[in-house]
């Protein structure tokens, strides 16, 4: 039935002129890097505050939450074994292994996640990096942009230590490690020395970069404003966006970090003349910043296909960054991480070449009329067909799955 199902839905986009098999290998080869931090709520494992804090706000208290590194990976294990094509993990600086001598952020080393590159090699998978500002004793409301200069060079440090070991996860898996920046730096009311700390963000940033690394993409990630800073926001989308094209460093798009009423997927062909690469971090948000888990909505398919459209897949880190404890988290993954991939392949199945047509010669109610059309190709014979061959559950069986391991595994969890 789903052979059967691909082979006219082949059929009828090669009337378009869109070769579906090439299509399924670029699906093949596309990674999407989960975050590790759905697993156990944004805690992490290198501090007791962080465990009183809950670092970013989380909702819910559903069973199963991963107490350690090893739940962590197992529960990432169980989810790359239910998605198709190929992934990637995307790990937090407060999530290194230990061993009950914990290392402060600024005294991390590439010991602490020697194991985090054991397990990605034996697994099967790639892994990112990020900075850990939160969460910490010296988080506060200023770090890289803080006067005290005791306070910022604990946090450049920090980066800098971070840096060093993305490139040694970089060199250990033959593959560039992105590591992404993102600082909460801001103010809960207006300040009236704004320039100044943007100016000392600057000169953390230019120190964190002196080194230049070989096995790394460097990213930093902008924030319209975070909890307790809503007035003003330090590393803004303005101030990123000029530090990345002066600088050459990959721009962190986050779905959730934007006014409401903004299109992240308008961004992308701007950007990608000034830019090296990007960074996705693709939530769901409601009203705002909320981390809802990816569904396949209209603000994600259109990045998807600015993404594609504009030609820059080669050059996109496709990356996930939502947090739900109000749901299965394992079956919340693999949900996200599926709708993600769906509105990829949507993306890559448009019939461009005749909708470009039409607009080069000015057809615009041909144009129009393609592109609603196009929405009901069936992309989703495709969609099952990649399921299929990637020996993944298609359609919705992956819920008996999900069941089957919270019966197994996370319901065991106190």
């Amino acid at each position: 039935m789903i052979e059967q199902s691909y082979s006219v839905a082949k059929e009828r986009y090669e009337s378009y002129g869109i070769d579906t098999d090439e299509v399924l290998k670029i699906m093949q080869s596309l990674p999407i890097s989960i975050n590790s931090w759905q697993a156990d709520d944004v805690i992490g494992f290198d501090n007791e505050s962080a465990k009183h804090s809950g670092g970013n706000v989380v909702t819910g208290n559903y069973p199963g939450r991963a107490r350690n590194i090893d739940e962590v990976q197992q529960d990432m294990a169980k989810v790359c074994s239910l998605v198709p094509g190929t992934q990637r993990i995307n790990v937090q600086a407060s999530y290194g292994h230990f061993e009950g001598k914990i290392a402060d952020r600024n005294e991390l080393e590439p010991r602490h996640f020697q194991k985090w590159m054991q397990w990605a090699q034996e697994t099967g998978v790639k892994l990112d990096f990020n900075t850990t500002f939160f969460s910490h004793p010296k988080s506060g409301n200023l770090s890289l942009a803080n006067p005290n200069s005791e306070i910022r060079d604990f946090w450049i440090e920090h980066t800098r230590r971070v840096r060093w070991i993305a490139d040694e996860m970089g060199k250990y898996q033959d593959n560039p490690c992105w590591v992404n920046v993102w600082v909460h730096d801001g103010s809960k009311d207006t300040p009236v020395n704004a320039l100044l700390y943007r100016t000392l963000l600057k000169e953390a940033l230019d120190e964190v970069y002196k080194t230049k690394y070989d096995n790394l993409v460097d990213c930093l990630e902008a924030k319209l404003f975070s909890i307790g800073a809503e007035s003003y926001t330090v590393g803004s989308y303005d101030f990123y966006l000029g530090y990345c094209a002066m600088n050459n460093v990959a721009i962190t798009l986050d779905t959730g970090h934007f006014h409401a009423t903004e299109s992240v997927a308008d961004k992308i062909s701007a950007i990608s003349l000034f830019v090296p690469a990007f960074m996705l971090h693709i939530s769901r948000p409601v009203r705002w910043d909320s981390d809802h888990v990816v569904t396949m909505n209209d603000d994600t398919l259109n990045l998807a296909r600015e993404i594609i459209r504009c030609g820059v897949l080669d050059r996109t880190n496709v990356g996930l960054d939502f947090f739900d404890a109000s749901i299965n988290r394992v079956g919340g993954y693999i949900v996200g991480t599926r709708s993600t991939q769906k509105c990829f392949m949507q993306a890559m199945l448009e019939p461009i070449r005749k909708l470009r047509e039409y607009e080069s010669s000015n057809q615009l109610f041909e144009r129009l009329a393609l592109l609603e059309e196009a929405k009901g190709l069936p992309w989703n014979a495709v969609w099952d067909y990649f399921c299929l061959t990637n020996n993944v559950p298609v359609g919705d069986s992956f819920i008996k799955e999900v069941h089957q391991y919270e019966k197994d595994v996370t319901n065991k969890r106190d």
